[in-house]
């Protein structure tokens, strides 16, 4: 099954940030060009050029305040380096290094660094100073060297410190989004296979990693489970390989509980490798010896990863999530801890309901077959005895020969039918197709039975759903079904159910004489969409047929 296009690990942002960014830019150029007017002399250095620079300032402030609730151009990038651009004309025509207006260069920063992140507000860091520095020295007024420098440098030192929290700010909202994230594919319904691939997944995705190792083992297992998700594998459902204790060694070279980090830093111009340890009662990390890093780190063709053990109830294992190309910190670590601990609990708790609900199905057939054999194949036989014992007393020249020939080969077809439902129902033969199908596709043949509708039922692709979501979109199918056959006139209908995008879509459509009827909502319908998390909505189908969509997120 294919989840192309996860969902974004980005929570949407607010436009009342842009729009308080604006209501600040234009209280700032507002007072400039009021202080201008009201007190010139107080604003050192000034003529008509400067005024005109003001004026176009607080011009520019209004239109994008204006413009922030409606268009993404203000509440883009560019704005920020317009702000720069800005503040080193108007530092320039103040006085250049004697200007006290060099402060305003801090709004460009805190705008960038808690909008774009640590790198962003770094680069408009560097800007700022450089700008600053090159504009005191050009402009027209003699200006002390040092207090340049001591200006430019607590530019630096500030527009720094602005950068790394608006960075710390910036990786918050990531990681609330991506523990949001996991929390919501922490499902039952997805079951456990589903829920396991899109955590690795969507974890990978956020570190940026090359690829992210889970390996567990029950308590009451022999084998280790191993999946790993990567960029070859992005988007599918990724199935457990079973491993030995011997071919799992190598992933557990670290004790039970060891947070683990490993990192290639430049030393001397060379990469040198650097393992640590968190311990968790110390609360600190610690060097540990290189030789378990540079063995796992060959095996896995990692520059850096880190490992964390999982808080499983009734097993072991452990986490990995490994890089080629970038370094991961301590902080990258103990987040990945957090990650493990709101997912694999639930994970842990979707395996065991999967495992209960799997022997509950196979208990219940098992009786349900007993209950068959005993109750309707035994009246059958003991029928079909009676059927015989009447049809070898009845003479050739009987009339009725016929009619009791008929009714021994319909008892004989009954008695192998049930014979074959029970032993179907004790899961001897192998299903070849989804039960969901072979399900829908039944209900299709007893439409065309008993109301002439011929319904076709067909899959696009590859259709793996759980048991639980197979129940509710069965009963979904069946709705539409019988909408068909008692709402409209239609002698064909279509039913199409695709795995797509990391949603099951399924179309039901119905042939239209007349134009297609889409002002209609089907309650039913909806309602149980609805309660699985999709929607439902009617369409324009082909050949101007009436069509019926939902979708549902698996």
């Amino acid at each position: 099954m294919k989840l192309e296009n996860p969902l974004p690990l980005r929570l949407p942002k607010d436009t009342s940030d842009a729009a308080m960014v604006g209501r600040m830019r234009l209280l700032l150029s507002t007072s400039c060009l009021l202080t201008l007017l009201i007190d010139p002399e107080a604003m050192g250095k000034q003529d008509m050029f400067s005024r005109l620079a003001f004026l176009a300032y607080t011009l520019q402030s209004l239109l994008l305040y204006m413009m922030a609730q409606k268009s993404a151009l203000a509440r883009s990038k560019t704005v920020c380096w317009l702000d720069v651009a800005w503040f080193a004309l108007i530092v320039y025509v103040t006085g250049g290094g004697s200007s006290f207006y060099y402060l305003f260069f801090f709004f460009a920063i805190l705008t960038a660094s808690f909008s774009y992140g640590f790198e962003e507000g770094a680069r408009f860091t560097l800007a700022s100073s450089a700008l600053f520095a090159v504009t005191s020295l050009f402009a027209q007024n003699e200006v002390e060297l040092s207090r340049v420098l001591l200006r430019a440098t607590f530019l630096l030192a500030l527009g720094y410190m602005i950068a790394h929290w608006g960075g710390m700010a910036m990786a918050q909202r990531a990681r609330l989004a991506l523990l949001h994230k996991v929390s919501q594919l922490s499902n039952p319904r997805f079951g456990m296979d589903r829920t396991t691939s899109s955590v690795l997944e969507h974890t990978r995705q956020f570190y940026r990693a090359s690829s992210t190792i889970l390996l567990m083992r029950d308590n009451n297992s022999e084998h280790w489970s191993l999946r790993a998700a990567s960029h070859a594998n992005a988007g599918r459902t990724i199935q457990a390989n079973n491993l030995n204790d011997a071919a799992a060694a190598p992933l557990l070279a670290f004790g039970p509980e060891q947070i683990v980090l490993l990192t290639r830093p430049l030393h001397w111009l060379r990469r040198r490798l650097r393992l640590r340890g968190y311990d968790t009662e110390r609360q600190r990390w610690a060097m540990l010896p290189d030789a378990a890093g540079v063995t796992i780190a060959e095996l896995l063709d990692a520059r850096s990863l880190i490992s964390v053990p999982l808080p499983l109830r009734r097993g072991t294992g452990r986490l990995y999530v490994v890089s080629q190309r970038q370094d991961f910190n301590r902080s990258d670590a103990l987040f990945l801890v957090q990650i493990a601990a709101q997912a694999f609990p639930v994970i842990e708790n979707i395996e065991l309901l999967d495992r209960m609900a799997s022997e509950a199905v196979l208990r219940e057939r098992e009786r349900i077959a007993r209950d068959l054999h005993d109750t309707t194949i035994q009246p059958y036989i003991g029928l079909r005895h009676g059927l015989s014992a009447i049809r070898m007393k009845a003479s050739n020249s009987n009339p009725l020969n016929q009619d009791l020939d008929n009714l021994l080969n319909m008892t004989t077809q009954v008695v192998h039918d049930l014979r074959h439902y029970a032993k179907r129902l004790r899961g001897e033969p192998e299903l070849r197709e989804p039960e969901l199908l072979i399900a829908l596709r039944r209900q299709a043949a007893q439409v065309r039975q008993f109301y002439d509708v011929h319904i076709s039922v067909d899959t696009v692709g590859e259709l793996d759903v759980s048991d639980r979501l197979s129940a509710e979109v069965f009963q979904i199918v069946n709705e539409g079904m019988s909408n068909i056959c008692k709402h409209t006139t239609a002698r064909q209908g279509f039913i199409e159910l695709a795995c797509k995008a990391g949603q099951l879509t399924v179309r039901i459509e119905n042939e239209c004489l007349g134009p297609p009827v889409l002002d209609f909502t089907p309650n039913s319908i909806a309602e149980r969409a609805a309660a699985l998390g999709g929607v439902a909505r009617v369409q324009r189908g082909q050949h101007n047929n009436t069509a019926v969509q939902i979708v549902i997120p698996v």
